[in-house]
């Protein structure tokens, strides 16, 4: 197969589920161009701050396109690669897409609130509990997961001395200090965005300078720290993303890091196309092995596996937890959502085709070692493979390396300060008594007045996570994409309930339900069996790792069943409309800008007539 046309075929049937369902949805459910957004008239200064139609896509995008599109899809390439290119490509589009646009829409229709908050909402308050407690375990497993990914990607590699190794730790250097640069330049960046009123082209061309000069400074003193070094960088740094206005340093830093990744994408289109001209994209991984792999069967390993790219719960978290706040036009919502997912699976075809032109090189199948262990793992095949496909049009080798290395920090990095983020307000909307989505952290007295604060909820998040990095995360990794899929079956399920209650079609969301739902459960039963196995074959020994799994995978199957018991009982019982859409909610500062635009608008209206 040549990878040229299968990467024009999904960039076809991925543009045609946009332009196509995705229209189709945002018309069927009502996207409404005259509405006020929660970010218009709610804005604080702290969570909700209108963005323009790109800022937003952005922030989501960066959010979500994490390891995944890569890891997961290049590890499933056990089954063969079709099998994976089917699932990200009707999965992205009939699944994934849907449910990140449609949780970030609802979300919006019911002044912004997070997903916990939409389950309180239309399932009960110990559904919101119980949601917010796994949100909060999720976000903790996956700081320390990304944490420690992130600090591997940066860490100097020691030579026979234990010294610096500068040949082989200079792209670690200097993707590291190009991040530490991202963070200061993002606040100045942000800083000039409000105080120039960037926009459109001038905005674009702003960030893409200060990319060009980033990566030149980065590359001219790189700094070398080892592994704990890097994690404290990395935690300081989530320390500033978890509590600070999103306005201030995560939005601008998003932008910068979307402009970043189109490039990428950009280079890895371009890279396949020159490798095609020269003959050199032909796919030699087989097309399917089988149903059966080292993993497991297809069914549910393929489809637990795969999530970013085809579906993926945790971005639900991010579209009702911080999109939704910032999206300034309802029409934006399809494309900051629906739109988002898209571009993602997208990402995770090019991992395939990435992989697959490399297989040949590979001294194993699937993920083996590349040219005798220079790449080893999903993301070094894939950074190697794009690298090697910029230097087929040009680019200097070392600029591909760093610039490839960066990119893979970056797809970690960006999805562990939304984590950092959405773990923070999990843990103060955890305490909170009421379901008001701004009186969380604008509590002015009392316990929460400390429990809603930003700074203290994201320390007390961060300091697990930490805890987990050192030790510990491994042995309940394993778990990871089933509770993932658990929480967009959830995700799902609870849509389909505000659908009905609204008077929305929802039918497109049943087939998704059931199919999540059935995956996972399948998933950590077959876990908790392997779990029992494992413990009478290993006795005492085992405890500390397969025990721990077990209790994990036994809790996530309680929880999934009384959340999804108690979805499915509203989802019957509720009458078609019987909850119409939540009343505005106003700020003060949202009051007050809306009301200033609307006064600027008549002003410059009746100036025009007056002509």
């Amino acid at each position: 197969m040549n990878g040229v046309v299968l990467m024009v075929v999904a960039a076809v049937v991925l543009a045609a589920g946009y332009l196509g369902y995705g229209r189709w949805l945002a018309n069927a459910w009502g996207v409404d161009r005259d509405a006020l957004t929660p970010a218009r008239r709610m804005e604080d200064g702290k969570n909700f701050s209108p963005a323009s139609a790109f800022t937003a896509f952005s922030h989501q995008f960066s959010s979500i396109c994490g390891a995944g599109p890569v890891t997961g899809t290049i590890v499933a390439m056990a089954f063969g690669w079709l099998p994976v290119v089917l699932w990200v490509l009707v999965g992205g589009i009939f699944f994934g897409a849907v449910h990140d646009f449609g949780a970030l829409y609802a979300s919006m229709k019911n002044n912004g609130k997070s997903l916990a908050q939409l389950i309180e909402k239309y399932i009960g308050k110990t559904g919101r509990r119980l949601f917010l407690l796994f949100c909060w375990l999720f976000c903790l497993i996956v700081i320390a997961a990304f944490t420690s990914m992130v600090a591997g990607t940066f860490k100097f590699t020691p030579d026979a001395a234990g010294a610096v190794d500068f040949t082989k730790s200079y792209a670690a250097g200097c993707a590291g200090t190009i991040s530490i640069l991202f963070t200061f330049v993002a606040m100045g960046f942000g800083w000039a965005q409000r105080r120039f009123n960037l926009a459109g082209a001038r905005e674009f061309v702003t960030g893409m300078v200060l990319m060009v000069l980033m990566f030149a400074v980065g590359m001219r003193f790189p700094i070398y720290l080892d592994l704990n070094g890097w994690i404290a960088v990395v935690m300081v740094y989530l320390v500033c993303a978890g509590a600070m206005p999103i306005q201030v340093l995560k939005q601008p830093r998003d932008y910068l890091t979307s402009i970043m990744m189109i490039v990428m994408i950009a280079c890895a289109v371009l890279g396949i196309v020159v490798l095609g001209i020269g003959g050199r994209a032909t796919i030699t991984a087989p097309a399917f092995t089988g149903f059966t792999a080292a993993s497991g069967t297809m069914f549910p390993v393929l489809f637990v596996s795969v999530a970013c790219g085809a579906l993926s719960g945790f971005h639900s978290l991010v579209s009702s937890g911080t999109s939704s706040k910032q999206v300034e036009n309802e029409v934006d919502a399809v494309k900051v959502g629906f739109g988002a997912m898209v571009v993602e699976s997208f990402v995770g075809v090019l991992a395939i085709i990435v992989a697959g032109i490399m297989f040949s090189d590979m001294n194993t199948a699937g993920t083996g070692a590349l040219n005798g262990g220079v790449a080893s793992t999903p993301f070094a095949i894939f950074a190697t493979g794009v690298a090697r496909g910029m230097q087929a049009f040009g680019v200097d080798g070392t600029v591909a390396t760093v610039f490839m290395t960066m990119n893979v920090s970056a797809l970690a990095l960006t999805s562990l300060d939304a984590v950092a983020r959405i773990g923070r307000t999990s843990f103060s909307e955890f305490f909170a008594s009421t379901n008001d989505a701004l009186a969380v952290e604008g509590a002015k007295a009392g316990a929460m007045k400390v429990l809603g604060n930003p700074w203290f909820a994201t320390v007390v998040t961060l300091l697990p996570g930490l805890a987990l990095t050192f030790g510990g995360y491994l042995n309940i990794w394993p778990l990871f994409g089933a509770s993932n899929q658990l929480l967009g079956g959830m995700t799902m399920i609870t849509l389909a309930v505000f659908c009905k209650c609204t008077g929305r079609t929802g039918w497109m969301l049943y087939v998704p339900v059931a199919f999540l739902l059935v995956c996972t459960f399948t998933s950590l039963g077959m876990s908790i069996l392997g779990c029992l196995q494992a413990l009478q074959a290993g006795g005492a020994a085992a405890m500390a790792t397969s025990g721990l799994q077990l209790v994990f995978a036994v809790l996530l199957v309680a929880l999934g069943l009384i959340v999804a018991v108690n979805c499915l009982k509203e989802l019957v019982g509720k009458q078609v409309g019987s909850m119409p859409d939540e009343e505005p909610e106003w700020s003060e500062m949202g009051r007050a800008k809306v009301a200033a635009a609307r006064h600027a608008a008549a002003t410059a209206d009746a100036e025009v007539a007056s002509a």
